[in-house]
């Protein structure tokens, strides 16, 4: 892609997705995402029917008579989105690419982000961490994030999932809400059963962040067309095979594999309590976001 060929691709998804942002979330965002986190401000007496439970024992314990800590609603949110940047977005055979929808997704949580005056990240992820832009407000953050997000190439084809929380875990120190961007494919951040331990990168990092999980997907992602014999690549490990697509046997454990980790998924999302949406690359993706700041 030339520089100009860029330059174009970014203004056109600024003047979609700013739009978007602008006229349709932002209302929903600050609703949803606004005032979750509660800062400490200050302390007074205690004063009947207060909340026990407010009260500043040490502060209490030196006045020698009670106090309740007073909180007020973080007005400003830090937003991550995580991107995957793996082999196995660069596939769609509707419309358009998955990286492309994933473009313009997080281009739009981006510019949602700024329209409420927040700050905004980017952890591209591969199966390591292959990029860290740092969160800061303002649209000349954004248009650099979308840039990235249309030309960034990845050293690494896999994915791992976990790499990318471990990372979040450590570069936030305080609380976020972050969207997890990826097709799932190939590695999704599974937490451990219970009486192992809480160890696991999922769920470390949905205690201390609010996560929130995009799926983007094609539709041959979850079924395969009856076209005969077919030469496939994994795009993740290059591995190519030859296979019968007349064969309906083929075609019924493809769609059971992808069943299955559709399963596997939505325990995650049950046992993290994440808020999650699927998006295909042939669909409006403008209400399944609507639905995500809905949840």
């Amino acid at each position: 892609m030339t520089s100009e060929e860029l330059l174009q691709k970014v203004r056109k998804i600024e003047i979609k997705t700013h739009g978007l942002s602008k006229n349709i979330f932002a209302g929903e965002y600050h609703s949803q995402f606004k005032g979750r986190g509660m800062a400490f401000s200050e302390v007074r007496e205690y004063q009947p029917g207060d909340d026990v439970r407010s009260i500043d024992w040490n502060v209490t314990a030196r006045m020698n008579r009670p106090y309740i800590k007073i909180y007020e609603e973080e007005r400003e949110l830090t937003v991550m989105l995580l991107v995957d940047v793996s082999g196995s977005r660069n596939f769609g055979t509707v419309s358009q690419m998955k990286r492309d929808t994933t473009a313009e997704v997080a281009a739009t949580l981006a510019f949602s982000t700024i329209e409420n005056n927040d700050k905004v990240g980017v952890i591209f992820f591969s199966d390591q961490v292959e990029k860290f832009i740092p969160p800061k407000k303002g649209k000349s953050h954004v248009l650099h994030i979308i840039r990235e997000l249309l030309s960034f190439e990845p050293e690494h084809n896999g994915t791992d999932i976990n790499a990318a929380l471990q990372f979040l875990t450590n570069a936030q120190k305080r609380r976020c809400t972050a969207f997890i961007i990826s097709d799932f494919i190939g590695a999704y951040p599974q937490p451990l059963p219970k009486g192992k331990g809480v160890t696991d990168p999922i769920t470390i990092a949905s205690r201390k962040h609010d996560l929130n999980a995009i799926q983007i997907y094609d539709r041959r992602d979850t079924e395969l067309p009856d076209v005969g014999l077919l030469k496939v690549r994994d795009p993740e490990t290059g591995a190519r095979v030859w296979t019968d697509t007349s064969l309906r046997s083929v075609r019924e454990a493809y769609a059971q594999a992808w069943n299955k980790q559709q399963e596997a998924l939505t325990e995650m999302y049950n046992k993290t309590g994440m808020n999650h949406v699927s998006i295909r690359t042939d669909e409006d993706y403008v209400k399944k976001l609507m639905m995500l700041f809905k949840n």
